[in-house]
């Protein structure tokens, strides 16, 4: 596996992670792994990353119009 160093964090970005590390129960360096993992993966269905970036837990809450059933065109003509 590979290493990375990361040099001339600021303060509060370091204290957040530390923060988030403590709360998951991870080390610094394991948060850091799982952040950076998760930035960098793409989503299995594009869904999934809409559903994750706009739940209500992210403080969001979208009411949908309601749609009507339709027939689907017809592409023989």
């Amino acid at each position: 596996m590979a290493s990375l160093s990361v040099r001339r964090i600021e303060r509060e970005v370091y204290e957040g992670l530390r923060t988030r590390a403590a709360r998951h129960g991870v080390s610094m360096e394991e948060e850091a792994r799982r952040i950076l993992k998760r930035a960098v993966a793409a989503p299995d269905r594009l869904g999934e990353l809409a559903v994750e970036c706009f739940e209500p837990a992210h403080g969001v809450e979208l009411k949908l119009p309601p749609r009507e059933p339709h027939q689907p065109p017809d592409l023989d003509h």
